[in-house]
C-alpha cells in the first residue's frame, strides 16, 4: 500500500483549505502542527523548538510520514532546512497546488500551462541547492551533485522559453476564435468562482453537454466553451480553472491565456457555494471577486449562489442579507439557484441577458419567400427572436449584438424588406 501519511504545519488556526488540497491527492493528515505567530522564522519557517516537536513526533508515529505540508510559502533557504532537519519531503502550499494540476491537467494546453508555472517555482529553490553546493553543503534531499543541479537550471530556462512559445501560438488561435465568434454576433459568458463551486455543472446543464464533473479541488483547468441551448440567446459559455485564496501570482501568469476567457467575457457569473457557513461563503466570494479584479474584469458580474436544495428559504435570505451587509454584492444580481435540481435557472439566464451589453432592439417587416424563411432560420441562430407574426408580410421583434446588426440590415434590404 502506498504511504499517503502526512503531516500539516500551519501559524494560524485555518486549515481548513490547507486540508481540503492534501485530501484531493488523497493524502491522510495525521497531525498538525500549529505554531502562531504573524510572521515565519526567517531562517525554518517555524521556530527551532517546533523543528524539534516534529522531530520527535516522526520518530515516535508507529506509521512512517510521507510528507510534510507548509500552509504558507516557503523561502528556499527555510524549505532546504526544515527538509534537512525533517528528513522527508516539504511541500509549501505552492508546491501542493502544483502537484494537483499536474494530476488533473489532460488537454496539452493545461498540461504546458502547469508544466510552465512548476518551471517558474522551481527556478528559485535549484538556485538555493546551487548556492549550497558550491558552498560545500550537501545539496538537499531532492537533488543529486553540484553538476546535475547546475544542468537541470539550464534545462529549466530552456524549457521555460520553449513552452512560453507554444503557450503563445495557443493563446493567438483562442483569440482567433473568439474574434469570429464575436462578429458572429456571439456573446462570451464566462462561468467563474472557488474551486468546486459547480461551474462545470451549470456548464452541462446549459448546454445539454457533458463536461467531466467530479467533486474534487480543481477538477477543470482547461476552458471549455459551448453554446447555451435553453432561451433563444446567442451565448457561448466558458467554464474556466476555480479560484483558490493566496494563488501566487506565476502560477495565474502561467495561466494567463485561460484566465483570459474570464477578462474579455461580456459577462461573468461568479458561482458560489451557498450551502456552506457564510462566514465561508463570504470569504470564497471575497476571494473570487479579489482575482477578478486582479484580472482585469470590467464587464458585469452576476452572483450565482448554488447549491440552495441543500439549505431552507429563510437560511438562503439570511445569507443574501449578510453578503450585502459585508459589501460584496454592491448592486450587482444575486441569483440563488441549485445546478442538481434545476431551481431558478431561468431566472439566472434572464440575469445575465439584462446584463448584456450592446444589446439593441429591431423590428423588421419582410416579403414572404423562401429567402425569407432561411433568413429567419439564420436570426434564431444569432439573434434573439422576441416575436414573428406572418400576415401579408413577416414582422420580426427582435434583440441583437450591435455587432450584427448592420449584417441583419444589410440582408433585409436584399430580401426587399424594411427597418421599421
Amino acid at each position: 500500500m502506498i504511504n499517503k501519511n502526512a503531516i500539516v504545519i500551519s501559524l494560524n488556526n485555518d486549515i481548513f483549505e490547507i486540508n481540503e488540497l492534501a485530501s484531493s491527492l488523497d493524502f491522510n493528515v495525521v497531525k498538525t502542527f500549529i505554531q502562531k505567530r504573524e510572521n515565519p522564522d526567517v531562517r525554518s519557517y517555524i521556530g527551532s523548538g517546533k523543528v524539534d516537536e516534529i522531530k520527535e513526533f516522526l520518530k515516535s508515529y508507529e506509521r512512517k510520514i510521507k510528507l510534510a505540508i507548509v500552509d504558507g510559502e516557503l523561502k528556499p533557504s527555510q524549505w532546504f532546512i526544515l527538509e534537512n532537519n525533517l528528513k522527508i519531503e516539504v511541500f509549501d502550499r505552492a508546491r501542493l497546488i502544483l502537484k494537483i494540476f499536474e494530476e488533473r491537467a489532460e488537454r496539452k494546453e493545461a498540461k504546458l500551462q502547469v508544466k510552465l508555472a512548476q518551471l517558474q517555482y522551481e527556478r528559485p529553490f535549484v538556485r538555493e541547492l546551487i548556492h549550497r553546493a558550491r558552498s560545500g553543503e550537501h545539496p538537499g534531499l531532492m537533488a543529486g551533485g553540484e553538476y546535475q543541479v547546475d544542468d537541470y537550471y539550464e534545462m529549466i530556462k530552456k524549457h521555460t522559453k520553449k513552452i512560453k512559445e507554444q503557450l503563445k501560438n495557443i493563446r493567438e488561435e483562442r483569440e482567433l476564435r473568439r474574434r469570429h465568434r464575436h462578429k458572429g454576433g456571439f456573446y462570451l459568458i464566462s462561468l467563474a468562482g472557488y474551486t468546486n463551486a459547480g461551474k462545470s455543472s451549470l456548464l452541462n446543464l446549459l448546454s445539454d453537454e457533458k463536461v467531466k464533473v467530479e467533486g474534487r479541488l480543481f477538477s477543470t483547468l482547461s476552458t471549455t466553451t459551448r453554446k447555451i441551448n435553453r432561451k433563444n440567446v446567442p451565448i457561448l459559455l466558458t467554464d474556466t480553472v476555480g479560484f483558490i485564496q493566496n494563488l501566487p501570482a506565476y502560477i495565474i501568469d502561467a495561466f494567463h491565456s485561460t484566465l483570459e476567457e474570464i477578462e474579455v467575457a461580456d459577462v461573468v457569473v461568479l458561482i458560489v457555494d451557498g450551502s456552506e457557513e457564510k462566514e465561508l461563503v463570504e470569504k470564497k466570494l471575497q476571494v473570487s471577486l479579489d482575482e477578478l479584479l486582479e484580472l482585469g474584469v470590467t464587464a458585469s458580474i452576476v452572483i450565482a449562489l448554488n447549491k440552495i436544495d441543500l439549505i431552507d428559504d429563510e437560511t438562503i435570505d439570511e445569507l443574501i442579507q449578510y453578503l450585502s451587509h459585508k459589501g460584496l454584492l454592491n448592486h450587482r444580481l444575486c441569483i440563488p439557484v441549485s445546478v442538481a435540481e434545476d431551481i431558478n435557472i431561468d431566472l439566472l439566464l434572464d440575469a445575465i441577458h439584462k446584463s448584456l451589453p450592446n444589446l439593441i432592439k429591431m423590428t423588421l417587416q419582410i416579403p414572404i419567400s423562401n429567402e425569407a424563411q432561411t433568413f429567419i432560420s439564420q436570426l434564431y441562430k444569432n439573434a434573439r427572436i422576441i416575436d414573428i407574426n406572418y400576415d401579408k408580410e413577416i414582422t420580426i421583434h427582435l434583440e441583437c449584438n450591435i455587432k450584427i446588426k448592420e449584417k441583419i440590415v444589410a440582408t433585409c434590404d436584399d430580401l426587399q424588406g424594411i427597418v421599421v
